[in-house]
């Protein structure tokens, strides 16, 4: 760590800061037209407040999370899920750690060999993409490693970027578990009252008697993006409350509303995440189960007593297909998983019958939109996508940062309330992802990405 070097770094940035305005000053009061001066003006004071925001390590992050759950993206020819603002929230962190680049712990951060190993495979595989599928595909490939490429940025600034005293990694949690109440809750009003999408969405729907619906999505392009969000924030509850009055205090909805939010996404794979994660929370610590169960009953119990009494006809959907889901599995498997088998045994029979492309692949996130495969295919399996779009190093890559990621975040449990949300949380992730390509939420990363990053620094400074 820097000790005596950072106080030199701030003077002289100060002085330079304060030479600027001087001379911006002098400048802007020898221009003669009004109208400029207040356009010179506006600017300089715009320039100041990005700089004060770039000054406090957390300031970037809160306004980078506030656009990226709380807006909803815009209308673009450039996707069909239009663009987003926290893209650019990401920039001004790039600005924000540049700035403080003295301030930086410069020490390899745990994770980063295994971080660049799969970056790289993600790179190299766009090659791969202009070959099978032309430059467009490859650009939009591109694009969305650089979406990736924020959460990777975002773990290595909660690891090792610059802080101050006054930055409690508890505090920016808890404005975050408030900002997830505000998306959950807009995610439940959305259901109901089917506000126009602002953007594209994935066509996604419930077939009601009362109509088509489409499943709950709130301001994310996907209905499993929101109940994997969900289920990061309800394991935050979970937790919370079994180890209250130790851990952060949480508001009375503090399950419901995720937990509602949930439910109406129609999300299967992420009540199997919750419940993974609910199981490792128990046996990591030991807890008792009475009050585990207890919290978790309740805000189920709320949560379906709210939408039957305001979609009755969904709730009873819902629960007819949520038991047969386990009734028929055996006799229907493909049927219950909404023809994933049949998706998968179509990948699976395109690497037997091109095995080389299993040792580079075809391009990353070029399945849903290439017709090298004959017709565009939804992989809705992380590992297996990997494995056809990056080859075998990327997906032996990512397998080995998962590793790191449970491993690290173990011994991070051991320690930190934030170390048992991540790890718990990861162990949910980890058994989702046979079932969905997790890797496409980039809106939701990099809060895992960041909470991960902050359990491990903490974990270092308690060792």
């Amino acid at each position: 760590m820097f000790t005596a070097s950072p106080t030199k770094y701030v003077n002289r940035r100060d002085f330079a800061c304060a030479a600027v305005i001087a001379l911006s000053s002098a400048a802007i009061a020898l221009v003669p037209s009004a109208t400029i001066k207040i356009a010179a003006i506006a600017t300089l004071a715009a320039a100041a407040l990005l700089y004060a925001i770039c000054l406090r390590p957390n300031r970037w992050l809160a306004i980078f999370f506030f656009a990226d759950l709380l807006l909803p993206p815009v209308a673009s020819s450039l996707g069909g899920s239009g663009i987003h603002a926290a893209a650019g929230a990401a920039l001004l962190g790039l600005f924000a750690g540049a700035l403080q680049l003295g301030e930086w712990d410069w020490r390899s951060p745990p994770l980063a060999a295994s971080i660049a190993a799969f970056s790289f495979s993600l790179a190299a595989s766009v090659g791969f993409a202009l070959v099978y599928s032309g430059p467009a595909i490859a650009a939009g490939s591109a694009i969305r490693i650089g979406l990736l490429w924020i959460s990777f940025y975002i773990f290595l600034y909660a690891a090792r970027g610059p802080r101050s005293r006054r930055d409690q990694p508890e505090r920016f949690a808890a404005f975050l578990f408030t900002l997830a109440l505000a998306a959950s809750a807009f995610a439940c009003l959305d259901f109901y009252f089917h506000f126009p999408a602002p953007a594209g969405f994935s066509d996604q729907y419930v077939w009601l008697s009362e109509g088509v619906f489409r499943r709950a999505q709130g301001l994310f392009y996907d209905a499993s993006t929101l109940g994997n969000f969900c289920v990061f924030f309800l394991t935050y509850a979970l937790i919370a409350i079994c180890e209250w009055p130790r851990s952060p205090s949480i508001p009375r909805i503090g399950m419901i509303l995720p937990g509602a939010a949930l439910i109406l996404s129609y999300s299967r794979a992420s009540l199997v995440s919750f419940a993974v994660a609910a199981a490792a929370y128990a046996v990591l610590r030991g807890v008792r189960i009475g009050r585990a169960a207890l919290a978790i009953l309740t805000a189920a119990a709320v949560s379906a007593l709210a939408i039957h009494f305001f979609f009755p006809s969904f709730a009873g959907n819902y629960w007819t297909r949520f038991f047969a889901s386990i009734e028929y599995f055996a006799e229907r498997p493909d049927s219950i998983l909404s023809g994933r088998l049949t998706n998968w045994s179509k990948l699976l029979a395109f690497i037997a019958a091109h095995p080389w492309i299993a040792l580079f692949g075809i391009g990353y996130k070029t399945l849903p939109y290439t017709s090298y495969l004959g017709d565009p295919l939804v992989a809705d399996n992380t590992y297996l996508s990997l494995l056809v779009e990056t080859g075998v190093a990327g997906l032996g890559s990512f397998l080995f940062l998962l590793a790191g990621i449970l491993k690290f975040s173990f011994r991070a449990a051991r320690v930190s309330f934030l170390g048992r949300w991540t790890f718990c949380f990861w162990c949910g992730q980890a058994v989702q992802m046979l079932s969905g390509d997790l890797l496409t939420y980039w809106r939701v990363l990099p809060l895992y990405f960041w909470i991960l990053g902050a359990a491990l620094r903490q974990a270092e400074d308690a060792s």
